[in-house]
């Protein structure tokens, strides 16, 4: 695949609108100018006395650069790109016989040197650089610009996430001197997809390809990226890849030690800690590493010379920040190919509708292998079809039916099997005695609960829920159900009492497990690597998954399912993997399939026709009850807009953390969804952004959270 073969224009969606970010980010920066001003204190710098300075102060209304004069003794070290410390506030821009007047000191970024300020009055000066390091590069000052404006927030917000803490001894320390480039490597197991080698080709020669690839089943996927991190290295050019978690960094980070040796690349994850961290990073803003791997906060890593960025599994929930602006690692990435003309590469074993509308608006070239490959690695799933139930009239409604029985005693008998459980711990819940679908309040879906014998409240709400029936068999008799991982793992360890039974979640999560029988029981997301392949694995609860009011339910569930059976074996080599779920949905269809992009592809279709992302726009407004609808009624939204709701927010009640985004506890907040049409995104943030920012301005309250292109529309 050459550099020809897939280069259009501009980007997917909302593509003229990125391009239009980034130059807004730089037309910025030309500001006209004016007369020089003086400031009236000691001696300031002989040229450029001007210092261009962000601060940090995340709110939309001082979201801009402020300017400060540069005294002598700072000229030296107050270079573009350092770190400093100025006055702000009221009244630190006045001075009076020699000295500043108000504010109190703050951290921010000197961005420019200038010889004349726009400011009309005379400048306070910068009161100290807190280190000569430029940590902040043109490359990442403008990428960030664009993020802000992006996504709704401020330049400070962005650089937060941006530029990690400073570590002073790390700093102290010289980074090693660059290694020369390595040689180009061969396509390897990329031979297995259609376009593979030529992809490899492309950007050994230097070109810019963008693609999407949707990776076989099986271990490969590690060795696969790094072999496009070495092509991108043999051009003379820098590599950036950014995946979910510790652990997928470490195989990567495994495989390209493999592959190149020491010394080639960056691990930049939080479990390095802050000192090695930032030694890391300092090593690749100094341009001694030219690759790095890192989990989301690497998206702005400042790899010099920028040939590659990759992202591998974009759907997953770490890959979207929780911070104000709320940025997601794939359209990070997208910014920074279509600034830095760089290649693209979006990989998964799965496919989501944001990946597939990519490759349909024809931004990004597939890379899929043929059928007949799918077919060979993928390993047999297994639902609870007709002839299951003319044998086991149960088994459509049991969690555990025979099917998934005999799948066990046969998988143990070769290997370790897996048992993948949505839920960690003991999660009781409510379902139907006859179908066992889940009972959920008539108002806003949530689980319904018991507090006594005879009453019915929903978890969410709090309503109460008087004459309940199952709306699928029509039935009014409740069970509880009990599941959870460590409940599940009690049972079949019971059920196997010969054979060891090991749980991987939240608390404990397992690296991998040696080919020896085991049950392995762990929450999605969490499952270990067997050394061999799985020989079975159980999908349980499917319900759970696809039961959730979510627009992304379908596709998270058959993203964790497939996930789960890529770490089996080819069926081939005996390998089966039962999905115990209603066998006639669409994702449980794509599993049998193994068929992610059709999944996908037919997901962003009924999309489209609803008017849903992401073919449209979409962005949360949330805050205290009423002033979402005043903070609504002062925005000059685009006119097309639409503005769905406001609706209640659930809280987190007595007894449950409160998860990320929720109101806090004893607040009640509602939330509205504002829709416009595709290419009407970014009007929307700078409207959005610009009623906060005059808001705030005026004292109103800032008890309202804007998110656009929120992950949990339901």
């Amino acid at each position: 695949m050459s550099s020809e073969d897939k280069q259009p224009s501009e980007p997917a969606g909302d593509g003229p609108e990125q391009l239009a970010l980034i130059r807004e980010s730089v037309r910025r920066a030309k500001v006209p100018k004016a007369k020089p001003r003086t400031w009236r204190g000691a001696a300031l710098a002989k040229e450029l006395p001007v210092a261009r300075v962000v601060v940090n102060k995340g709110v939309l209304h001082l979201d801009q650069f402020f300017d400060y004069a540069v005294p002598e003794e700072l000229d030296a070290d107050a270079r573009p790109g350092v770190r400093v410390r100025v006055r702000f506030g009221a009244g630190a821009h006045r001075v009076r016989e020699g000295r500043r007047e108000g504010g109190g000191l703050i951290d921010g970024f000197l961005v420019e040197r200038r010889a004349e300020s726009d400011y009309s009055g005379a400048l306070a000066a910068l009161a100290y650089v807190v280190s000569p390091e430029p940590v902040l590069s043109p490359e990442i000052l403008a990428l960030a610009r664009a993020v802000a404006d992006r996504y709704a927030g401020s330049l400070a917000d962005v650089l937060q996430l941006a530029v990690p803490p400073r570590n002073g001894r790390a700093e102290a320390k010289p980074s090693p001197e660059p290694l020369p480039p390595p040689p180009a490597p061969a396509a390897g197991t990329w031979e297995r997809y259609g376009r593979g080698p030529a992809f490899i080709e492309s950007l050994a020669a230097g070109g810019a390809p963008r693609a999407v690839w949707t990776a076989l089943p099986g271990p490969h996927w590690p060795d696969e990226l790094a072999r496009a991190v070495a092509a991108t290295l043999a051009s003379g050019r820098g590599a950036l890849v950014v995946v979910p978690d510790g652990r997928r960094a470490a195989r990567v980070d495994t495989a390209l030690t493999a592959l190149l040796g020491e010394g080639h690349h960056a691990l930049l994850t939080a479990e390095s800690g802050p000192e090695k961290r930032y030694r890391q990073w300092l090593a690749v803003r100094r341009g001694s590493v030219r690759a790095v791997v890192g989990t989301r906060a690497a998206m702005f890593a400042p790899v010099q010379d920028l040939g590659l960025v990759a992202v591998w599994d974009d759907g997953d929930s770490s890959h979207s920040d929780d911070n104000a602006p709320f940025p997601h690692v794939r359209e990070v990435l997208e910014l920074r190919a279509t600034h830095d003309t760089c290649a693209f590469l979006l990989g998964s074993t799965s496919c989501t509708v944001e990946a597939a509308q990519l490759v349909e608006s024809g931004w990004a070239a597939p890379l899929v292998a043929d059928r007949s490959q799918v077919r060979a690695l993928a390993p047999l799933v297994r639902t609870v079809g007709d002839h299951d139930l003319a044998r086991d009239e149960a088994a459509r409604a049991a969690r555990l039916p025979s099917i998934a029985w005999q799948a066990v005693r046969e998988g143990l008998a070769h290997g370790p099997v897996l048992v993948q459980v949505p839920r960690r711990g003991y999660a009781p819940r409510l379902a139907c005695e006859r179908c066992r679908t889940p009972a959920r309040c008539r108002h806003c879906a949530g689980p319904l609960e018991a507090p006594d014998e005879r009453d019915l409240r929903c978890g969410w709400c709090g309503r109460d829920e008087a004459a309940w029936h199952c709306a699928a068999c029509g039935s009014v008799r409740l069970r509880a159900r009990i599941v959870g991982a460590r409940r599940t793992a009690e049972e079949l360890g019971r059920a196997f009492p010969a054979v060891p039974v090991r749980t991987s979640g939240r608390d404990h999560i397992l690296d991998s497990v040696p080919s020896r029988p085991a049950l392995v029981v762990s929450t999605p997301g969490a499952e270990p690597v067997a050394d061999g392949g799985y020989a079975a694995a159980l999908l349980l609860d499917g319900w759970a998954m696809l039961g959730r009011p979510d627009l992304r339910a379908g596709e998270e569930a058959l993203r964790r399912w497939i996930a789960a059976g890529a770490l089996v074996r080819p069926q081939t080599e005996g390998g089966v993997v039962v999905v115990v779920a209603e066998p006639t949905l669409r994702p449980v269809q794509a599993l049998v399939r193994w068929d992610p992009v059709g999944h996908a592809l037919r997901e962003l279709a009924e999309r489209a026709e609803l008017g849903f992302p992401p073919v449209s726009r979409m962005a949360e407004v949330a805050g205290r009850v009423s002033t979402v609808t005043a903070f609504l009624a002062g925005a000059e939204l685009p006119e097309e807009a639409e503005v769905l709701g406001p609706v209640p927010l659930p809280s987190a009640g007595p007894g449950r953390a409160r998860r990320p985004g929720e109101p806090p506890v004893g607040e009640q907040w509602e939330r509205a969804l504002v829709r416009v049409p595709p290419g009407r995104g970014a009007a929307l943030a700078a409207a959005l952004k610009s009623i906060q920012a005059t808001r705030l301005a005026r004292g109103g309250p800032a008890q309202i959270r804007l998110r656009v292109d929120p992950p949990d529309i339901g």
